[in-house]
C-alpha cells in the first residue's frame, strides 16, 4: 500500500481515536484503514496502536512517532502548495491563532484586508488564550505574546506589550492609588484565570507575591476590564488590551515606573510554510498593523 496513505491514515486514526471515524475523515473504509494500518506496522516492524472493543490508543512507539508523521505530512503538503505555484498569488486556506482580544483587535483587520484584496484566499482563525500545537492543529501561523521555547519553528518578531496595573477613577476617589508596590496589599485586586494566572505579579523591581488569593477572579480578559471599570480593583493587563479604556479615561495606569520589560510579540509557522504567499503577506502585513498601533 502507498506509503503516504498509510501515514495520512495513521495520524488520521490517532487523531479521531478509531478506525471508523478515521474511515469518515478521509473517505475511505474502515477495513482499507485496517489493512493501511497493518501495512505500515509490518513496514515499520512496530506496532503502533493497542487496540480493544472500547478504545484504540497509542503505543509508545506509536506516540514517538505521530509528531515525526504529521510533520512529514505538512512539510509535504506545503511543498506542494509552493510548487502548484502558489508563488504568485495567495489562494486557498490561511489557518491563524492568536489570543483572543488581540486577535480582534490586530489580527482581525489584517486578515479581512488581506482577504478583500485576494479573492482566492480564506481564512480560518482560531482565537484562544492558550497555546496549541500548531504541527498538530494545521496551523500555518501562531502569535504568541511573551518568551518563546525552544522549538524548530521560525519565529518573526513584530512587536511587543507591557504589563499595566489600572483601576477606574471611582475606585481611586474611594480607595486611593498605591504609591509603591508594597501598597497593593491593602487593595483590592482582580485576577485572571488561564495562562496569566499566577499568585506573583511581575514589576521592575522584581516580583511581588500576592499575599492572598484577590478577591475578584475573572476567566476572560473582557470580564477583567469589565470588572476594572465598575470600580471593583485594581487590575494587571497588557497594555493592548487596555488601550481604548485608559484612553477613553475609563481606567487609569498605575506604579508606570514600575512597569516589568516589554513582552516580544511574535509569529510562529514551520520553516517549510516561510515562503508561502499568504503568510509571507500575512507577516509583512502584521508589522504594518504593529508599527501602526504603536506596539514596536
Amino acid at each position: 500500500m502507498d506509503r503516504l496513505l498509510t501515514l495520512e491514515m495513521f495520524v488520521a486514526v490517532a487523531s479521531e481515536g478509531g478506525f471508523a471515524a478515521a474511515a469518515r475523515r478521509l473517505g475511505s473504509s474502515p477495513p482499507a484503514v485496517t489493512r493501511g494500518i497493518a501495512a505500515l506496522e509490518a513496514r515499520l516492524g512496530a506496532r503502533l496502536f493497542h487496540r480493544s472493543t472500547r478504545a484504540v490508543v497509542l503505543t509508545d512507539a506509536g506516540a514517538g512517532f505521530l509528531d515525526q508523521a504529521r510533520r512529514i505530512l505538512a512539510d509535504l503538503a506545503g511543498a506542494e502548495r509552493e510548487i502548484r505555484g502558489a508563488g504568485a498569488v495567495p489562494r486557498g486556506q490561511l489557518h491563524l491563532t492568536a489570543p483572543v482580544m488581540f486577535g480582534r483587535l490586530h489580527v482581525l483587520p489584517v486578515v479581512g484586508a488581506l482577504m478583500a484584496e485576494h479573492r482566492e484566499l480564506s481564512a480560518r482563525m482560531m482565537l484562544i488564550d492558550r497555546n496549541v500545537r500548531i504541527v498538530e492543529e494545521g496551523i500555518d501561523v501562531a502569535v504568541r505574546i511573551g518568551p518563546l521555547a525552544d522549538s524548530g519553528l521560525k519565529a518573526v518578531r513584530v512587536g511587543r506589550v507591557r504589563q499595566m496595573l489600572v483601576a477606574s477613577p471611582a475606585y481611586l476617589a474611594r480607595r486611593g492609588a498605591p504609591a509603591a508596590v508594597a501598597d497593593l496589599a491593602g487593595h483590592d485586586l482582580i485576577g485572571t484565570m488561564g495562562p496569566r494566572s499566577t499568585n506573583e505579579w511581575q514589576f521592575a523591581s522584581g516580583r511581588w507575591r500576592l499575599g492572598t488569593p484577590p478577591r475578584l477572579v475573572v476567566n476572560t480578559v473582557d470580564g477583567v476590564l469589565a470588572a476594572a471599570e465598575a470600580g471593583l480593583g485594581i487590575a494587571n493587563l497588557l497594555s493592548y488590551q487596555l488601550a481604548e479604556a485608559v484612553d477613553a479615561g475609563r481606567l487609569i495606569s498605575l506604579l508606570a515606573d514600575e512597569q516589568p520589560p516589554a513582552l516580544p510579540v511574535h509569529l510562529l509557522f514551520e520553516p517549510s510554510r516561510a515562503r508561502l504567499p499568504a503568510v509571507r503577506l500575512f507577516v509583512e502585513a502584521m508589522k504594518a498593523r504593529m508599527r501602526m498601533a504603536g506596539l514596536v
